[in-house]
């Protein structure tokens, strides 16, 4: 009779340790399912252009926020887009292609984004295709380098208007391009890039040594290298015009390759065998 009497007194703590031991086990559940990551399939994914696109991210040169080594204060001031060495400068992406002569140079916005400093906007003379090239404020490295990755995995941007048609930028591009130094060679990205559909977009990376350092994100992204480089090298605008040059002529990799080394080596002046050795395609 005494153990029952016990066992009665009993009963209500061991209700209240198994509700509780119930109330700690669904919280954790609640919390991993909050901190688990998203998949692929539910992630927004980036509509389909009409006509091909390629939207080239631009780092400014930045002699303050970058670890680079110094260049004349007009080359290497980052909150300036019109004399930075990457966007202004003779072979800076706005002025190279505004001067070439297979593009055509659209529109100019000042400030489309708080770190975007200016958007260019070129057509192709020959083809039906634009090139939309977006110049960060050179201490928003970071943010333009996770902006490339996020593209690259097909991240959806905004839409915007050229010539009647309806151009979808980011993940909606065919090519992606990031241009300027290689900030992962500084800082470490605060998180993993996620692939967001099965389309194979291209990407080049024109930065110092972006083989090594990008690697491992680009792979996250399931984009595939097109041109990347292999040590310290000048990203100058005559290699990605050749690079695209023979992307629109529907050349292999190689041929691709082989084209942004021998401009390099035309402008750099560092033999051919050097300049080959530079540029890398695919993994």
């Amino acid at each position: 009779m005494a153990s029952l009497v016990y066992l009665r007194r009993l009963f209500p703590l061991l209700l209240l340790l198994v509700l509780t031991a119930c109330a700690t086990g669904n919280s954790a559940n609640t919390r991993q399912a909050q901190t688990a990551p998203t998949s692929p399939a539910k992630l927004e994914k980036a509509p389909l252009n009409k006509v091909p696109v390629i939207h080239v991210f631009v780092a400014l040169c930045d002699n303050v926020n970058q670890g680079i080594v110094p260049v004349s204060a007009t080359l290497g001031n980052g909150d300036d887009p019109k004399t930075n060495l990457y966007w202004g400068a003779a072979f800076g992406v706005k002025t190279f292609f505004a001067k070439h002569k297979d593009w055509e140079l659209v529109s100019t916005t000042v400030k489309p984004g708080a770190i975007v400093l200016e958007r260019s906007l070129f057509k192709h003379r020959h083809h039906d295709l634009f090139l939309i090239a977006d110049a960060y404020q050179g201490k928003e490295i970071a943010q333009a380098t996770k902006d490339f990755l996020d593209a690259a995995g097909g991240k959806p941007g905004e839409t915007i208007k050229a010539n009647g048609v309806e151009l979808h930028t980011h993940g909606s591009a065919e090519l992606v391009v990031y241009v300027g130094h290689n900030g992962l060679m500084d800082f470490k990205l605060a998180a993993a890039p996620q692939q967001r559909d099965d389309r194979h977009r291209k990407a080049i990376i024109l930065a110092c040594a972006s083989k090594p350092y990008f690697a491992s994100a680009l792979r996250q992204t399931g984009a595939s290298p097109l041109v990347w480089t292999t040590n310290l090298m000048a990203p100058e605008s005559y290699i990605l015009a050749a690079a695209i040059d023979g992307w629109t002529r529907q050349e292999t990799d190689e041929q691709i390759r082989l084209r942004a080394a021998q401009a390099y080596n035309k402008y750099q002046n560092c033999g051919l065998k050097s300049a080959q050795a530079l540029f890398a395609t695919g993994w």
